[in-house]
């Protein structure tokens, strides 16, 4: 049977996400959720020289809905601070050594020149990107929906994979495989960051350490 998960909408989401993401047949991204903050709907981590920073992208405080929730599909992109600016330039800063972010850094340089309105469609654009740099072809669709539980046919990751929740507990499945960072004689290996820091880390055989990184003997 073909393999269906569903995510929430993300900011270059972390390794553990694209582990799941290699295995299935087909992603579908969650739109009508709740938006939360301090998630990795606009959120990445990538490692500096100094240890793991956030790039946060700022969103325009929304509008509430009559039942005081606010959807991801609505959350639209705040320009107030030059962001996009300030986001490629601590990218280009900490992987300038990295073996592979010259063969990759054109693949993302337009999501920093263009003026996005939404979130989701910038983070679908970061998601295309990623696996265009990863050359994987996967089915990917968005919710028309909020459905609470899917039943078995979906593998629901919405809850699973959270910047607050350890993935440990929460994903038994994800053995994130020790990788070459760059800053290693400084610091101890920093598992799952933004996808971005494993490929310009390991370029072509960033498939590999995803394959490695989760069981499938594990359902």
């Amino acid at each position: 049977m073909a393999k269906h998960i569903l995510i929430t909408s993300q900011y270059f989401g972390p390794v553990q996400s694209y582990c799941h993401i290699l295995e299935a047949d087909k992603v579908t991204v969650e739109q009508f959720d709740n938006y939360e903050k301090k998630t990795y709907r606009n959120r990445t981590t990538i490692l500096a020289a100094n240890g793991p920073m956030n790039l946060t992208l700022p969103v325009v405080k929304p509008q509430m809905k009559t039942d005081g929730k606010m959807r991801t599909k609505d959350i639209r992109i705040s320009y107030d601070t030059n962001w996009q600016k300030n986001h490629l330039r601590s990218i280009t800063s900490a992987y300038n050594s990295s073996p592979f972010l010259e063969y990759y850094i054109d693949d993302i340089l337009p999501l920093y020149d263009k003026r996005w309105d939404f979130l989701l469609d910038f983070n679908h654009a970061a998601l295309t990107a990623a696996l265009d740099m990863l050359d994987i072809s996967k089915e990917i669709s968005f919710t028309k929906e909020y459905i609470k539980n899917y039943g078995d046919d979906v593998e629901d990751l919405r809850e699973t994979i959270h910047p607050k929740k350890d993935y440990r507990t929460y994903d038994i499945r994800f053995s994130p495989v020790p990788y070459y960072q760059l800053f290693t004689e400084k610091q101890s290996f920093y598992p799952n960051l933004s996808i971005l820091d494993l490929i310009f880390n390991m370029g072509p055989e960033t498939c590999i350490v995803l394959e490695n990184s989760i069981s499938r003997e594990i359902r």
